[in-house]
């Protein structure tokens, strides 16, 4: 898949943009987000858990494209996260790899990641479609905020003690939720106004 140089020009110029990845991702989906904030200037990052490697090869879903990451989510501290603009979770099965733990009784990667980034309030946390399963082991931070997502998901959000919307597109302060991968341009849209008119 591609790689987008950012624009020189934009509302995003100067930013950066965080993609959380595995594999059964949307490969529509992620060539969007890589075109789409480049072409407003912003730097996009894959970032993923690598198990101890330099990079690991994912497989898409529909076409089985392949798209190397070299980003370990892992290593993130809040001075790292706090360089991020926007941080994003897909749809397709990538939130659901993500959260899975060897270790049963300590959390994933990506979900201790997720919990210092809702620690951030300038740092935009969004989530597409199945996203927010990722979130079903820290609904903590979850509780109380609206929200929308996939119709397969709203008794998983309800039980996480979010509020479900029926809307293509919601946003809570820094968390921003689509509806499905369809709306991934609505998405997209939003975080680059939320970011590009925080300047």
């Amino acid at each position: 898949m591609n790689h987008y140089p950012p624009a020189k020009t934009g509302l995003l110029r100067g930013r950066r943009v965080g993609i959380l990845m595995e594999s059964d991702f949307v490969e529509d989906e992620i060539a969007y987000y890589r075109m789409r904030f480049a072409e407003e200037g912003a730097e996009v990052d894959l970032l993923s858990r690598l198990w101890g490697n330099e990079s690991l090869t994912f497989t898409g879903h529909e076409h089985r494209a392949p798209i190397t990451v070299n980003g370990e989510l892992g290593g993130l501290g809040y001075e790292e996260l706090s360089r991020y603009s926007a941080l994003i979770v897909p749809s397709g099965m990538v939130a659901d790899r993500l959260r899975y733990s060897e270790d049963v009784l300590r959390p994933a990667p990506a979900v201790e990641l997720m919990r210092r980034a809702f620690r951030l309030p300038n740092l935009v946390k969004a989530f597409s479609c199945h996203g927010l399963l990722l979130m079903s082991t820290a609904a903590d931070l979850l509780r109380g905020r609206t929200v929308t997502a996939h119709n397969n998901l709203v008794g998983d959000v309800r039980n996480m003690g979010a509020v479900f919307t029926a809307q293509d597109v919601v946003v809570d302060g820094d968390l921003v939720t689509g509806r499905t991968v369809e709306h991934s341009h609505l998405l997209t849209r939003t975080i680059i106004d939320l970011v590009g008119g925080a300047r």
